[in-house]
């Protein structure tokens, strides 16, 4: 890691297993400061590096990053230019640092729509990367959760046409169907499929909006939800601490009297 942050101290805090951030207010923090849209997106993309390398070190085993949506096309053909080749100016750093510390890289989303070298450098860190278990990093880049769902049913139904499932047989939790065999989880056909924790325990959404804007749809029933104020580019590991300090003091219930999650959302 290029940046020296000192451990904290984890003892008396509720670590998540998964931490997943809409990465938002990088335009809004250059406008502030004077300074070109592009500075924003830039500063904040340094800021999200040192959060996951703060994240892993306090022992949150997934990080899952929204950097780009569906619909982040409509904006400017120069801004997404410039934010695609951000992307792929520095993906390399991002996979040194994923082999160096034994994290598998997970694309999350599209790949039709990015550009081709961009892809190719995803493509390339998931298949150094699979064998590894240590921690998750997941990359949201043309990402959208009703996206993701719709395409998640686009498989199911290809299964079902080919024989391979029946559609009664879909269930979102484990369990047998008829007592025979078991069910095949909807989940697997989502963009988080096969992950030890594909259900984010903590969503942080920087920059003071409090809405989801479609992420994760389907992953996020029983995640809490973290609304600063600060905007990415100035959220900083110790603005990381605090998000989880106020997860710790969280009574989860998931619909129920205890913390223990129903169904599948245990994240185990």
């Amino acid at each position: 890691m290029s940046d020296n942050i000192e451990n904290t101290n984890t003892e008396n805090l509720k670590i998540p297993n998964h931490i997943a951030v809409v990465c938002d207010g990088n335009r809004r923090w250059a406008k502030e400061k004077g300074l070109p849209t592009f500075q924003g997106h830039f500063e904040g993309f340094q800021a999200a590096r040192k959060l996951v390398r703060k994240a892993h070190e306090m022992g949150v085993h997934t990080v899952t990053l929204w950097v780009f949506s569906t619909e982040n096309w409509n904006r400017s053909k120069e801004e997404v230019d410039y934010l695609m080749n951000l992307y792929i100016r520095h993906f390399d750093e991002t996979l040194k640092e994923a082999l160096e510390n034994k994290t598998r890289v997970y694309h999350l989303g599209r790949k039709d729509r990015i550009p081709v070298k961009l892809k190719n450098k995803i493509l390339d860190a998931e298949e150094k990367t699979k064998g590894f278990t240590k921690n998750v990093i997941n990359i949201a880049l043309d990402y959208g959760g009703h996206d993701d769902i719709l395409r998640a049913i686009q498989k199911a139904i290809k299964d079902v046409l080919a024989g391979k499932i029946k559609p009664e047989e879909l269930s979102e939790e484990v369990g047998k169907f008829n007592g025979k065999y078991s069910m095949p989880l909807f989940k697997n056909y989502l963009d988080t499929k096969d992950q030890p924790y594909p259900y984010p325990d903590l969503i942080i959404r920087t920059g003071g909006e409090q809405r989801l804007s479609g992420f994760l749809s389907w992953q996020l029933a029983y995640s809490e939800m973290y609304f600063p104020e600060v905007y990415l580019p100035a959220f900083t590991p110790e603005e990381l601490i605090k998000a989880i300090e106020d997860f710790s003091g969280r009574d989860r219930r998931y619909g129920g009297n205890s913390q223990k999650s129903p169904g599948d959302y245990t994240n185990k």
